[in-house]
């Protein structure tokens, strides 16, 4: 449950994102949040994430600090949570003094709490996977039935569990039409880790793909 209440803006981004991983809509008030949720959607190693999670009082002052998200892993006897803030480098290095205190009191609650404090920017988010998932999102609710998904299994077993997109294809699909059914198919397995390939490869026709029985490379 959010601490805090992102308010309308209308010189910035702000709005819902629709969360499977979490059940709920989020809220985001920049489009680098919106970009970083989506990468922690489909981020395996995270089991949820909140927005406006808590509200930090900054030291010797009555003014109070609220972070963008609470992130939790997995892995929670290894991984601590990360209380994150979301911000463009400008906008570090044009306010870095009006920022200061904020951040020191972040972590120092986070540490209170055997949490980390970490700035997230456009560097960390602006990346190959980031426009990888973005495509992909669009197949992510597509129905696929179980024979077909069946069939592209079968036909990825019988190339050694391992092989390209367009060989994959071109088995499926012997002409242009047939084609035009599968391709939806094969980002959905994709999408849905069905299938695997390395998401931080940008996309080509050649991309490779394997079986989750052989894990992740």
């Amino acid at each position: 449950m959010p601490v805090r209440k992102i308010p309308k803006n209308y010189l910035g981004v702000t709005g819902g994102f629709s969360s499977q991983k979490n059940g709920v809509m989020l809220g985001f008030e920049s489009l680098l949040e919106k970009e970083y949720m989506l990468l922690l959607e489909f981020d395996e190693s995270v089991s949820r994430f909140e927005e406006q999670p808590v509200t930090v009082r900054i030291s010797g002052s009555a003014r109070i600090y609220t972070p963008d998200l609470l992130i939790h892993f997995h892995d929670s006897e290894y991984i601590r949570p990360c209380l994150a803030e979301i911000k463009h480098t400008d906008d570090l290095t044009r306010n870095a003094s009006k920022y200061a205190e904020k951040f020191e009191a972040a972590r120092s609650y986070a540490d209170s709490h055997g949490w980390e404090f970490r700035i997230i920017t456009q560097q960390d988010i602006r990346i190959p996977k980031l426009a990888n998932l973005k495509f992909l999102r669009e197949y992510r609710n597509i129905d696929v039935a179980e024979s077909e998904t069946a069939t592209v299994l079968d036909v990825l077993r019988q190339l050694g569990n391992e092989t390209f997109f367009n060989v994959l294809l071109d088995l499926l699909a012997p002409d242009e039409e047939e084609k035009l059914h599968w391709l939806p198919i094969i980002w959905h397995l994709i999408v849905t880790r069905t299938i695997r390939c390395d998401l931080d490869v940008a996309f080509t026709d050649d991309i490779a793909i394997w079986s989750p029985e052989l894990g992740d490379e």
